[in-house]
């Protein structure tokens, strides 16, 4: 949980072409896999043991709404729901350390203030832990095995930009205050939720760690900023691990004293950013960590964590991941995924080295023709290297090296953040667009993370620039790879990905042939300027150091240079909006304004909106909406790809076209079909 204290939680989230015939023709062979196996609630996901190893849990539909499910170890289809969310689905939780509880946040509409919750396993009972006044958020700070019947909350009612930790007595639910605030953006706490540092960053980015006296531990400079993170105390409560790129690029596994500061590197990768670490549950010493560069991949620092991983890996399909372990670390939850096998769960037995399905998040797809996901290395016109990953359509590829036989249409898929990556595994978009006939590519432009702090800073001051640039040296390499044709390619994304996207049919008209922006910004003056309160103590290190500062005259005009809301009259490319109407990190105003200017200047622009969601679709009825409008915008009016006709997709939604429904063919008579029934 403490992983996130040192890094900005602020990523965004996630006349047309000339003829696409190769593209439909390459993909006609495969069976159109139905959207709904794709977008819909999985079956079951997120599976995990209590750390007493008596019960399972998992996610799951009741009632069609994703709730928190519970079972006896010994009797998984005894399982019942712990939950009763009604309408927006719970997408996270957790064990108490004292295996009586499930602990989760949820908030109202997508508008991210968060309540956390905790449901009694054994009677279904929930209580909401942190009420609040409205408008305030709460958070899970800390959970700690030495305290198992408390938990840790943030809370910022008594001022929206700061974080006071609250200790909460989960069995009566009486809250107490540990420490107020005095200026701190985030907390270290140890295993006796015991607040132990805090956080202050000063302007340019520098963050001092200073215990509660105010006695400075550590400095983490600007530049190591967005991929330096505390993991979490050792045993004893007298070193912190830290993933850490102080002193180098790629950031290892260190160990820091907590009583002066001193590092002791314990693991590191020089292609990658250390990404994950096991820790043992009780005496917390690392037994493992994982990098990614191309492919996640475990390493051991235990000999018995070696054995365990050899037999994993040679066991399973794809990337894994330990997802939870019981006390005695008997018992593991391990998840494995390859890009053409959805996320299957297993139960391990270290002991007996014997591996039991626990069950497939997506068994609907099963059998479906999904497609193998090619990572490549893209170079960038300076020299760096991209790290990008592409899915071609059935049939395209009959010798299977990773290249069409002919050109066919592409759309390039952004990821947002901009401070995430792009990785390999199933990958919905990628499955699903490749089934309608396009190949897709996803390029990890500069400003991604786990490839290293100098591959982050290369993004300072480069939006619209060189992190455009990035894109579009995917977009030429995979038309000299005769992946594609000049002319036959489509951008879209969401967030980051979203404004790449309005960047690219407005700084570079020529090179897409539409693009689908999902909340993304138009100005990132007006994105900064409406960045919620409890964004603002980290602001220094991230978005003023790599954007600016819209309070300063000269960031201010540059900010506004970088955003597509400056450039609307060079827009020739059709475009797809989607947007959450409570959404607090890129407000509606940001598609408000650009489709207001776009109108005003008769540009084709097609605009759904939802008001009942916020940074993306987290409700299954909205996602499937959105989607088919999606997928009939490409196939109709851009690249002539595949398209399920859309049915029922519309039902239970609350989709609002707000502009252009015109633009998609069918779009008009879907709606007035829905709102007929």
């Amino acid at each position: 949980m403490q992983r996130i204290l040192f890094v900005l939680a602020i990523a965004f989230f996630t006349g047309c072409a000339g003829s696409a015939g190769t593209g439909k023709s390459a993909a006609e062979a495969a069976s159109l896999i139905n959207r709904e196996a794709i977008f819909g609630n999985p079956q079951r996901t997120q599976g995990r043991i209590s750390p007493d190893g008596r019960h399972l849990s998992w996610i799951a539909p009741k009632d069609g709404v994703l709730n928190v499910w519970v079972a006896p170890a010994a009797a998984p289809d005894q399982a019942v729901a712990v939950t009763g969310d009604t309408y927006r689905g719970i997408r996270l939780h957790y064990w108490a350390p004292n295996s009586a509880y499930i602990y989760y946040v949820q908030d109202q509409g997508g508008d991210e203030n968060f309540h956390v919750y905790a449901s009694d396993i054994s009677t279904g009972e929930v209580r909401d832990l942190t009420p609040v006044a409205p408008g305030a958020r709460a958070s899970i700070q800390a959970l700690s095995r030495d305290k198992p019947d408390y938990i840790l909350v943030g809370l910022n009612e008594r001022d929206p930009q700061y974080v006071d930790l609250y200790l909460v007595d989960v069995r009566s639910g009486e809250r107490t205050l540990v420490a107020e605030n005095p200026g701190y953006a985030s907390w270290i706490v140890d295993h006796s939720l015991t607040p132990r540092f805090g956080v202050i960053q000063s302007p340019g980015g520098v963050s001092r760690v200073v215990d509660m006296q105010g006695k400075q531990l550590t400095t983490i400079p600007a530049e190591d900023f967005m991929i330096t993170s505390a993991v979490g105390f050792n045993a004893t409560n007298d070193r912190i691990y830290i993933i850490d790129s102080r002193g180098r690029n790629t950031a290892a596994l260190v160990s820091v004293s907590a009583e002066d500061g001193s590092v002791e590197v314990i693991a590191s990768d020089p292609r990658a950013d250390i990404n994950n670490v096991l820790l043992h549950p009780t005496t917390r010493e690392p037994l493992a960590y994982s990098s990614e560069y191309l492919r996640a991949r475990w390493h051991a620092l235990d000999p018995a964590a070696a054995k365990d991983l050899q037999f994993l890996e040679s066991q399973l399909e794809g990337d894994i991941q330990i997802t939870a372990t019981t006390d005695d670390l008997s018992r593991m939850v391990v998840h494995a995924e390859s890009a053409t096998a959805p996320g299957v769960y297993y139960l391990y037995d270290r002991e007996q080295q014997a591996l039991t399905p626990m069950f497939a998040t997506r068994p609907e797809l099963e059998g479906a023709p999904l497609q193998a996901m090619w990572p490549v290395e893209i170079p960038a016109r300076d020299g760096l290297t991209l790290v990008s990953y592409l899915t071609l359509p059935p049939g395209s590829d009959s010798d299977g090296d990773g290249r069409p036989e002919q050109p066919v249409p592409l759309v390039l898929a952004v990821h947002g953040g901009p401070w995430v990556r792009d990785s390999y595994g199933y990958n919905s978009w990628h499955q699903w667009l490749a089934n309608r006939g396009y190949a897709v590519l996803s390029v990890n432009y500069r400003g991604s993370t786990g490839f290293g702090k100098d591959f982050v800073n290369a993004a300072i001051h480069e939006f619209s620039g060189k992190m455009h640039d990035d894109l579009i040296d995917g977009v030429d390499w995979a038309i000299n790879a005769g992946i594609t044709r000049p002319d036959t390619v489509a951008i879209a994304g969401g967030s980051y990905g979203g404004y790449a996207t309005l960047i690219g049919v407005t700084f570079t008209p020529d090179r897409f042939a539409c693009g689908v922006d999902l909340v993304g910004p138009s100005s990132l003056v007006t994105l900064v300027e409406s960045f919620p309160e409890y964004w603002k103590p980290l602001l220094e290190g991230s978005w003023y150091k790599f954007v600016g500062n819209p309070e300063v005259a000269a960031d201010r005009a540059d900010m506004l240079s970088r955003s597509a809301i400056s450039r609307v009259d060079h827009i020739r490319a059709p475009l797809l909006i989607g947007q959450g109407e409570n959404d607090p990190r890129v407000t509606k105003l940001e598609s408000d304004q650009l489709v207001a200017t776009m109108e005003e200047k008769g540009l084709p622009v097609t605009y759904v909106n939802f008001p009942d969601e916020g940074h993306g679709f987290a409700r299954p009825e909205n996602r499937l909406a959105f989607y088919a409008v999606m997928e009939g915008f490409l196939a109709h009016e851009c690249l002539g790809g595949r398209a399920q006709p859309v049915e029922n997709d519309f039902e239970g939604s609350t989709i609002e076209v707000l502009a252009g429904a015109e633009n998609v063919k069918g779009l008009a008579d879907a709606l007035a079909r829905s709102e007929g029934k």
